[in-house]
């Protein structure tokens, strides 16, 4: 018999997500992505690591990884990276606007 916890749909786990915190070389693993690339994006901006200090090791929330995929995938379409990084803001900012019209609709 399995276990109902089991058929949970993780992406729409909001207390899980919340509290996702990786490690880049687990990104790394996980996403496929090089962790000198992971990097790379960082440097640029694309994406914000939760840990400030140097020399600490990098972590990421859900939020970026989720990037990070999607960026790689319209990489893997031909997007350039800098294309691809801003197709993806559009989107997550286009997300953002709309669940906050229908969390204000709401109450």
């Amino acid at each position: 018999m399995k276990n109902s916890e089991e058929d949970k749909d993780l992406s729409f786990d909001y207390d899980f997500l919340d509290k996702l915190v990786v490690g880049i070389g687990e990104v790394s693993q996980i996403t496929k992505i090089a962790t000198r690339q992971i990097r790379y994006w960082e440097e640029k901006g694309i994406i914000k690591s939760l840990t400030e200090e140097e020399g600490k090791n990098r972590r990421y929330d859900y939020k970026n990884i989720k990037k990070m995929l999607l960026i790689k995938e319209l990489l893997d379409e031909g997007y350039t990276l800098d294309a691809s990084a801003e197709k993806v803001k559009n989107r997550l900012e286009m997300i953002e606007e709309t669940l906050t019209k229908i969390k204000k609709g709401n109450h």
